[in-house]
């Protein structure tokens, strides 16, 4: 089954791909942020559908202490949101340090130099996808 991880974010979410077979997740893009919550969860349903997706995984950004927080509440929403519009089950994961995690690999990928970070929307992007592929591959370690 196709799996699609979201990294929701105020700006764009990250998305990332697995199939869960092959237990490896991928980063794929990133969506801007298309008007209110009720469009952009009509935008992410039509690019899981475009995908051939079976189940949406959402980070959960859980405070260090791994309680919620506001940002929690509003993840939780958009999930109850894209449980409601869609014909597809909606997961979440804890998604603390993800995009510090994502960060690092992009470095690491670039051979160690650093770069200005989020200085383009594309490197934003690529970034919340990067962000996507560490929680989607978090939900799959676990389910082994």
């Amino acid at each position: 089954m196709l799996v699609l991880g979201l990294d929701v974010g105020e700006a764009r979410t990250g998305l990332a791909e697995a199939d869960t077979s092959a237990g490896v997740a991928v980063p794929v893009g990133a969506l801007e942020r298309a008007g209110d919550d009720g469009a952009h969860a009509d935008a992410v349903l039509a690019e899981a559908f475009r995908r051939g997706a079976g189940l949406l995984v959402v980070g959960m950004p859980l405070s260090m202490s791994g309680r919620p927080g506001p940002q929690a509440q509003r993840i939780e929403a958009f999930s109850a949101l894209l449980r409601s519009r869609g014909a597809l089950p909606v997961e979440t994961v804890d998604e603390r340090l993800s995009t510090v995690e994502a960060g690092r690999r992009i470095q690491e990928s670039a051979g160690g130099r650093r770069s200005k970070r989020g200085s383009k929307p594309t490197q934003r992007g690529a970034l919340d996808a990067a962000a996507a592929a560490v929680l989607l591959q978090s939900w799959l370690d676990r389910r082994r």
